[in-house]
């Protein structure tokens, strides 16, 4: 996906490109702030910048390739317009390091994830002629309370970052090669950050980590007083003024426990939105994976997030055609995710990485098998998933508008609590006027396979008339 990140400044123009996560998004608006410090202007067309910055996503083998496509299409505006530098950054940098900078002589500068916040220093040296092409680190850096950083989302949502790296050795993924070991940030940072983004406007927070759960181990491994945990992060940032939802993305399901789940519970500033990729559920598999949970583990804490919690939105992924994947252990698959009716379901084809111990296994899957398995479990959802749309026919729900439909502009699209921004769907507001960022309720009159359609109820005629007049100048 790419992302243009907008703000206007003078002199040197600069566009962004940013691949993958929203982690790595985070890190591309790191670099915007650090430029526009400098004294660049962040333009939204890539033909206008004098300076393309490509951040990149090495995860899996497609997004590996939606990499290079997009480098080599920038790296194409330096023959025919403004672009006169190209500067490839982010995972697959980290990651390939000489490889890229063999295989891509069209890009002018490499700059890998551990060295992204001196792009400022970088570009200065670049234009004064310094001839050294790649920069490159161990990731160790941690972004701090003083870093600058541009929100590129609508105003009234924002990613935090939690952490860097990962404490989990699952086999397939390559992360901790890329993002290294965890780093915590400290509670008291974060908060801050959060109240700097409420003071401009924030009303959603959405915690992105590559596990929450996991969120100040490191800190109290060094130091057992340490108040760096998950359920004291939800508490903190639940208190900050000013916030009214707050998101949490990437639960590893080992580390869920009945405290958050309480707190989730009973503070209704945390969204009862549980994305918990479980990527399987035969035991077999998920110790391939290097899971470090059974199927039985997994369902307790499923079914307690169900009792506790009925109206809880459940979002997982699994990956399908791991190596040994059995045609009976995908069955199981199948069957608990019709037996689950899991809110949203996403699937990932298994994609040999190097360097993993899923790429070293010798009992790979062919690909026509992981397709057909894809297809299959994908069917499967989709059945399950339109009929939770159903289900929401005739509900009144909050919902926070976002703005203009990006498909008409005679309607207004926004999302309920249990719709995560570009992951999940929307709702698309087809009677009503109001705000950008408003939290309204809305009565749902009809449902696709994904989104959902209503009606703003409970809107007195001088807020109406008001949110009117300002939904025009969206």
């Amino acid at each position: 996906m790419e992302t243009a990140i907008e703000k206007n400044e003078i002199k040197k123009k600069v566009h962004f490109i940013s691949l993958g996560c929203p982690k790595n998004l985070v890190d591309s608006e790191i670099m915007a702030g650090t430029l526009m410090k400098e004294g660049y202007e962040v333009v939204s067309e890539a033909e206008e910048a004098e300076t393309v910055v490509v951040n990149t996503c090495g995860f899996i083998e497609d997004s590996k390739k939606e990499s290079i496509q997009k480098i080599l299409e920038v790296s194409e505006l330096k023959s025919s317009g403004n672009v006169k530098r190209v500067v490839v950054a982010g995972c697959l940098t980290q990651r390939y390091k000489n490889e890229l900078v063999e295989g891509l002589p069209e890009a002018d500068l490499f700059i890998g994830s551990g060295e992204f916040q001196n792009i400022g220093q970088i570009l200065k040296g670049h234009s004064k002629g310094n001839k050294q092409k790649t920069f490159f680190n161990l990731p160790t850096y941690l972004q701090e309370e003083s870093t600058p950083r541009v929100n590129s989302q609508p105003g009234h949502r924002a990613y935090l970052k939690i952490s860097e790296g990962c404490l989990k050795r699952c086999s397939f993924c390559a992360i901790p090669m890329i993002r290294g070991n965890l780093q915590s940030r400290s509670l008291s940072a974060i908060v801050s950050e959060a109240k700097l983004l409420a003071a401009g406007g924030v009303k959603e927070l959405i915690i992105i980590s590559h596990d929450f759960t996991d969120y100040g181990w490191d800190l109290r491994r060094k130091n057992p007083e340490a108040k760096e945990n998950p359920v004291s992060l939800l508490q903190s940032l639940s208190e900050v003024e000013g916030i009214e939802w707050v998101r949490v993305l990437y639960l590893y399901p080992d580390g869920i426990t009945p405290e958050m789940i309480d707190l989730i519970k009973n503070n209704k500033k945390l969204v009862k939105y549980f994305d918990m990729p479980l990527q399987h559920i035969n035991n077999d598999v998920l110790k391939k994976m290097n899971r470090k949970m059974t199927r039985e583990e997994i369902m307790s804490v499923v079914q307690l997030i169900r009792k506790e919690i009925p109206e809880a939105v459940i979002r997982t992924q699994f990956i399908v055609g791991f190596p040994g994947e059995t045609e009976e252990a995908f069955e199981e698959l199948l069957d608990f995710i019709d037996e689950q009716q899991f809110d949203r379901v996403g699937c990932f084809k298994y994609s040999p990485e190097e360097n993993t111990p899923g790429g070293r296994m010798t009992d790979q899957i062919d690909e026509e098998t992981k397709q057909n398995r894809y297809d299959a479990l994908m069917s499967l959802q989709q059945e399950i998933s339109r009929a939770k749309q159903q289900e929401m026919v005739g509900k009144v729900v909050d919902v926070l508008v976002e703005g203009l439909s990006e498909e008409t502009d005679l309607l207004l699209q926004g999302r309920t609590s249990q719709q995560a921004p570009e992951i999940d769907g929307i709702v698309l507001i087809n009677d009503g006027d109001v705000a950008l960022g408003t939290i309204c309720q809305v009565e749902i009159t009809e449902a696709t396979e994904y989104d959902l359609i209503g009606r703003v109820v409970n809107q007195s005629k001088n807020q109406a008339q008001e949110v009117k007049a300002s939904s025009c100048e969206i």
